[in-house]
C-alpha cells in the first residue's frame, strides 16, 4: 500500500512538473535540460592538447597565443624584408599603423623626444595586445589570448617595472616618491588622506587596473559571442517549427557583435597603451 503510495505521488510530481514547465512557456523550454545551454566558466580553461598536468602544458588558449605571436613577427619580417622607398600595398599598411601608434598614442602623451625612446615598447604593446585579442574571432580558436587573466597581468607588470625604473633613475628613488606621493601645491595636512591614495594608485591600482580592465572586456565579448552563436546553432539545428527562424536572429546578432568585439580589441589595445604612455610620461616629469 505505501509502494502504491509512493508511486501515485511520484506521477503526480511528474505531472505537475510538466504542468509548470509548460506554463514557464518560450524561457522553461528554451533553458531545459534538453534545450539550450548558455556558456559557463569551462569555456576559459579546454582540456589540454600536450603535455597535460606539466609546466608546459598546451591548451587551444597558450596555442592561439602561440600562432597570433608567430603570424605577427613573420608578418612584420616579411615586410621589412620587401621594404621599399616607395611602399607597396602591405608596407603602407604597416607604415600607416605605425604612425598612427606614434601620432595618435604615444606622441600625444610625451614629447617628440620622450616618445623616441619608449615608441618601440609602447608600438610592441600595441600589436601584441590586439594580435592575441584578435583570436577570439578567428576560427577554430575562438578565444582571445587575453581572456585568461595570467598574459594581461604579465603585460601590466611589464608596464609598471619600466614606469618605475625610469622613474627611479630619472629622480633618485627619494625623488621619485616625493613627486609621486607628495604632489606640489598641496596643504601639508592634505598629505595625511593624500599620500595612502597617491601611494594606492602609483604602486597597486594602475597595474591591475591595467590587467583587469583588459581581461575582463576579453572574458565579455566571448561570452557574447559564444552565447549567440550557440543560440544560433540549437535554433537552426534543434528546434522545431517556427522557432527555426530565431536561429536567423541570433545569427544576425552574432555577426553585427564580431564586428563590434572587432572594434573593441583594437580599442582595448589603445586604451593599454594609451595609459602606460601615461604612466610612463608621469614618472619622468619633473611635477606631476
Amino acid at each position: 500500500m505505501a509502494n502504491l503510495a509512493l508511486g501515485a505521488a511520484t506521477t503526480a510530481a511528474a505531472e505537475l512538473a510538466a504542468e509548470d514547465s509548460s506554463s514557464n512557456g518560450f524561457f522553461g523550454w528554451l533553458f531545459s535540460s534538453n534545450g539550450f545551454h548558455a556558456p559557463t566558466v569551462d569555456e576559459f580553461f579546454p582540456p589540454a592538447l600536450l603535455f597535460e598536468g606539466t609546466i608546459f602544458e598546451l591548451n587551444r588558449i597558450i596555442l592561439a597565443r602561440i600562432i597570433a605571436a608567430a603570424i605577427l613577427i613573420f608578418l612584420f619580417w616579411l615586410v621589412a624584408r620587401r621594404a621599399k622607398v616607395v611602399p607597396g600595398r602591405g608596407q603602407g599598411v604597416v607604415e600607416m599603423l605605425l604612425d598612427f601608434i606614434r601620432v595618435q598614442i604615444v606622441e600625444q602623451v610625451m614629447d617628440k623626444e620622450t616618445a623616441k625612446r619608449f615608441l618601440p615598447f609602447l608600438t610592441t604593446l600595441f600589436l601584441a595586445i590586439f594580435a592575441f585579442n584578435v583570436t577570439g574571432i578567428i576560427p577554430f580558436m575562438n578565444m582571445p589570448g587575453t581572456a585568461l587573466i595570467g598574459l594581461p597581468i604579465v603585460m601590466a607588470v611589464w608596464v609598471y617595472i619600466l614606469y618605475l625604473v625610469v622613474g627611479v633613475k630619472k629622480h633618485g628613488l627619494g625623488g621619485y616618491l616625493k613627486t609621486s606621493l607628495f604632489p606640489p601645491g598641496v596643504p601639508k595636512g592634505i598629505y595625511v588622506l593624500l599620500t595612502p591614495i597617491e601611494f594606492l594608485q602609483v604602486f597597486i591600482l594602475r597595474p591591475a587596473t591595467l590587467a583587469l580592465r583588459l581581461c575582463a572586456n576579453m572574458i565579455a565579448g566571448h561570452l557574447l559571442l559564444v552565447l549567440c552563436f550557440a543560440a544560433t546553432q540549437y535554433f537552426f539545428f534543434e528546434a522545431v517549427g517556427a522557432m527555426k527562424a530565431m536561429g536567423t536572429v541570433t545569427f544576425v546578432a552574432g555577426f553585427a557583435f564580431t564586428l563590434f568585439e572587432l572594434f573593441v580589441y583594437a580599442l582595448q589595445s589603445y586604451v593599454f597603451v594609451m595609459l602606460s604612455a601615461v604612466y610612463i610620461n608621469m614618472a619622468i616629469e619633473e611635477e606631476h
